[in-house]
């Protein structure tokens, strides 16, 4: 059992399972309300939704939904995808899907407004960016630096790319750390992670990484990841 379903069956108890619900309701019904009066762009509508939404899980419909990866990083997108769900005949759909596909704002913010709009969960939303997204971003750098040197010494290997990638980033190979991760979070044996585990796998290794490595080469892959996001990212109003 995940960490992320065993907190879906704690918050399911009685009253707290009503109560979380009814929240969720109201939050959803303003939302729709809001969108419908017209006076501000849906976008802000959305935000302010997001900010007040009360679930760090749930399921709906059969899907997972884990927006508070390892309890502190806060997957904002994930749940915009949630909400415009509940209000998909009210929002344009071109620009919906800009945002969820390709992570464009409709409108434009400053960070320091798209921080006072996320209010209490904009610093876990500053550790999904740097904990999931830069996290798997300084794996595909890394990557990409073993299959060089594998091309210029003329040298293929494929098999071994992720290996001597994770090796080089983190002091262990994949399939040690993977165990490591599977029997501190109880998350089973099975071939694949589900996408949900998979987030929760990278902010582990972000956490790994932090309290294992030295702090001067935990800055340089930082900034090895933040380069290699920008080659592959638009420019956006806000991060």
């Amino acid at each position: 059992m995940t960490q992320t379903r065993a907190r879906a069956e704690r918050g399911g108890r009685s009253d707290d399972r009503g109560s979380a619900r009814s929240e969720v309701r109201q939050v959803i019904d303003d939302l729709r309300h809001d969108i419908e009066a017209g006076e501000q762009h849906w976008f802000l509508s959305l935000l302010t939704a997001v900010r007040n939404w009360p679930l760090p899980a749930e399921q709906v419909d059969g899907r997972e939904y884990c927006y508070l990866v390892g309890g502190e990083a806060f997957d904002w997108l994930l749940l915009a995808d949630r909400l415009l769900a509940e209000v998909a005949d009210l929002v344009p759909a071109d620009e919906s899907e800009t945002l969820l596909f390709h992570e464009r704002l409709p409108i434009e913010l400053s960070e320091s407004e798209f921080q006072q709009l996320l209010g209490a969960k904009y610093k876990a939303h500053l550790n999904f960016v740097y904990g999931v997204r830069v996290e798997s971003a300084i794996l595909l750098a890394a990557a990409e630096e073993v299959r060089k040197s594998y091309t210029a010494g003329r040298i293929w290997e494929n098999g071994h790319v992720d290996q001597e990638a994770f090796s080089n980033i983190y002091g262990k190979p994949f399939d040690e750390l993977l165990w490591e991760f599977r029997r501190e979070k109880n998350v089973s044996d099975e071939e694949w992670l589900s996408l949900t585990e998979l987030s929760e796998w990278r902010y582990w290794l972000f956490q790994y990484r932090v309290k294992n490595c030295d702090p001067a080469r935990v800055a340089s892959d930082t900034r090895k990841g933040l380069t290699f996001l920008q080659r592959f990212e638009r420019p956006r109003p806000t991060a």
